[in-house]
């Protein structure tokens, strides 16, 4: 019997074949941890074990406006009927001190207050003098100071109260993130080629006619991190710039606009490319915020992204158009992308090589003129079967159709030319 090795020669075996396989970098699969911030501009954040709870009671104006709207309307209804039922005891005790309750009372001596004869007599009353209402059955008489002083007080409750719960009322229908609602963000950020470099971008828009005044754009890129020293920081918010005003970062935002981070060596997405992205674990934040024109109250709106919601070499597609002399923005195309050619390279790697870029623009161009070389041959095809009789047209459509030559020059060709010139 022949031996094994020599029916199957080495080359052909399994070790011998899986050992010619290019095999692709493998990269850890990214943990799936909870986002810093909700799409929605929610806070994902929990307090637990705080022991100084009095801290909250100092600030009970802050505190009821925080406050859910159940809780704030039971508050509301619990305070209204807790001083009615307290001055309510009040105003019983009064009657009762001046014997208003004794049912064999003289007819010679005046009430305190008419018509109270029991707690629930004086519950009415208390409601009334609280309110103003005053139906004329029941009122105070001059027998007793002590009834008027009671009235005092009473009245002075009743005013701190309603300005208080008015107030907080007035302040939760008009919190600022209510006008954050018409501030939208398109679902997805990209990275494409902006101007021969990687670009972060991501849309804002406002729904209202209104506009934000002072809007200002901040982008935050939010990772775990280790220190030289091997202290882990599980959110460290690192700034990133934006390409509006180097100071204020500025908008005016009267119409979508697209914010557009260009990295570069002082951004945190310098050294990773599109698939070390796709196993990262950073999230960008995008802040808007600004001052509503018709209210005066400052604003805030947030987003975020995380690496599964930034699509690598995809483009915001135009949504402004000019119809009739007037801008028109359709907002069915808000997030819609478009994939565009971009270097899978980091931006790192495009800078020390630019003929990366060149390259993939090539290619590009290259395969759009076989597309369109495809069409037309197709095109002529279909001609040619339905007869010769439209030639002649076919000719000048694929005329048409063809697509100059671009020509693509690395920088040092660029610079030869303009000292040429």
């Amino acid at each position: 019997m022949l031996a094994r090795k020599s029916i199957i020669p080495e080359e052909f075996s399994l070790p011998g074949l899986a050992s010619r396989i290019h095999r692709k970098p493998v990269f850890r699969d990214r943990v799936n941890k909870a986002r810093f911030i909700a799409k929605s501009g929610s806070c994902n954040l929990a307090h637990k074990n705080i022991r100084e709870q009095g801290r909250f009671l100092q600030d009970v104006f802050t505190t009821l406006v925080d406050l859910k709207w159940r809780f704030t309307l039971v508050i509301f209804t619990m305070t209204f009927l807790c001083s009615w039922l307290l001055f309510a005891m009040c105003w019983w005790l009064v009657a009762f001190a001046h014997g208003d309750l004794v049912p064999n009372r003289t007819s010679g001596i005046e009430q305190c207050v008419t018509n109270v004869k029991s707690f629930t007599s004086a519950f009415l009353f208390s409601i009334e003098v609280q309110v103003t209402i005053g139906f004329g059955h029941r009122m105070i008489t001059e027998q007793c100071p002590t009834a008027i002083a009671v009235l005092i007080f009473q009245n002075i409750a009743g005013l701190i109260i309603n300005a208080i719960m008015l107030g907080c009322i007035f302040m939760k229908t008009a919190q600022s993130h209510r006008r954050a609602e018409t501030l939208i963000f398109s679902r997805n950020a990209v990275i494409a080629v902006r101007n021969n470099r990687l670009c972060f971008m991501t849309r804002v828009g406002d729904l209202r006619k209104s506009m934000i005044i002072g809007a200002a754009v901040r982008l935050q890129v939010v990772r775990k991190t280790t220190t030289p020293e091997g202290e882990v920081i599980p959110i460290h918010q690192i700034d990133v710039q934006t390409e509006s005003a180097a100071a204020s970062n500025s908008i005016f935002l009267l119409a979508p606009l697209i914010i557009c981070h260009t990295i570069n060596k002082d951004s945190p997405l310098y050294d990773l490319s599109a698939m070390e992205l796709q196993c990262s674990d950073l999230e960008v934040i995008v802040i808007l915020e600004g001052v509503v024109e018709t209210t005066g109250i400052t604003t805030q709106a947030r987003t975020s992204y995380v690496t599964e919601e930034i699509q690598w070499g995809h483009r915001f597609v135009p949504i402004v158009t000019e119809e009739d002399g007037v801008y028109s923005v359709d907002y069915s195309k808000f997030g819609n992308t478009v994939k565009v050619a971009t270097p899978r390279c980091s931006a790192r790697e495009l800078d020390e090589k630019p003929s990366i870029l060149i390259q993939t623009l090539q290619k590009s161009e290259l395969s759009h003129q076989n597309s369109l070389r495809k069409r037309n041959s197709m095109r002529r095809n279909n001609s040619m079967r339905n007869g010769g009789g439209s030639s002649g047209t076919m000719r000048r459509n694929n005329s048409a159709l063809t697509v100059p030559k671009v020509q693509f020059l690395t920088p040092e060709a660029v610079g030869q030319n303009m000292a040429v010139t």
